[in-house]
């Protein structure tokens, strides 16, 4: 993976200093990564982030007085995240913050890396301008072709409820179907329509005519509930307003 012409401003909160210095010697290890400080507790974090900006957050769940968690819901805008646990059990949470990853104490390097060129890849892709609207490119108002396994399967926007992220595959979700295609959500937004659709979540592109509800910040589609990120939930709402 290139570096980026200016590392990505890390910043590592955590009261265990055995999993502070593991990422920190991560981060050094890592050419697209740079640390700019470290904190022991959320609070003294969390006025720095009112102050200043990072790139890349290093959060720690369990810590005393403020959780990880306690923190990220008292920020506005939160930069990408990836939480350290030491317990997977925080998975849910993570999904639900609409963190990068989670890493589970102690941390590997191999491990580290995956996430870190995880936020790597969303960070350039939020810093890219976004792509021309359909009515100004070649992309098809109605339909899209996309590939799955060898053979190139016809999907009608309209027919789509949303897309989901699982991995390295992105699922299509229709009313009675789903695909399974190999792809990246950034491929994704660039192919499907920018008036239908709109990035919910990290995980999750919905289709705004299939919406039937939205509450406590998730959208109900086809009965499934669907979590709308922190940093687009403002998107989300005035989309909806405006449609």
């Amino acid at each position: 993976m290139p570096v980026p012409s200016s590392p990505l401003r890390c910043l590592i909160v955590d009261d265990d200093p055995l999993s502070v210095q593991i990422v920190a010697n991560c981060i050094a290890n890592t050419p697209f990564l740079t640390a700019v400080g470290t904190y022991d507790n959320a609070l003294a974090a969390a006025e720095l982030l009112r102050t200043q900006s990072v790139d890349l957050l290093f959060l720690d769940v369990e810590m005393p007085l403020m959780s990880g968690l306690d923190l990220l819901s008292t920020l506005q805008n939160p930069p990408l995240v990836i939480l350290i646990t030491s317990s997977k059990e925080y998975a849910v949470a993570a999904f639900e913050y609409d963190v990068v990853d989670y890493l589970v104490k102690p941390v590997s390097y191999a491990r580290f890396l995956k996430a870190a060129q995880k936020a790597l890849e969303l960070f350039e892709d939020a810093a890219e301008p976004a792509p021309l609207t359909p009515a100004a490119t070649s992309v098809d108002p109605d339909f899209t072709f996309v590939k799955v396994d060898t053979k190139l399967v016809k999907v009608l926007f309209n027919d789509v409820c949303y897309v989901e992220a699982l991995g390295d595959y992105v699922h299509i979700v229709m009313p009675h179907s789903k695909l399974i295609v190999y792809s990246t959500m950034k491929a994704v937004e660039e192919k499907f329509p920018g008036a239908t659709f709109v990035r919910a979540h990290r995980s999750f592109i919905v289709n705004l005519k299939r919406v039937q509800a939205i509450e406590d910040n998730t959208i109900t589609i086809e009965n499934k509930q669907i979590p709308i990120g922190q940093t687009y939930l403002r998107e989300v709402l005035q989309r909806l307003n405006k449609f």
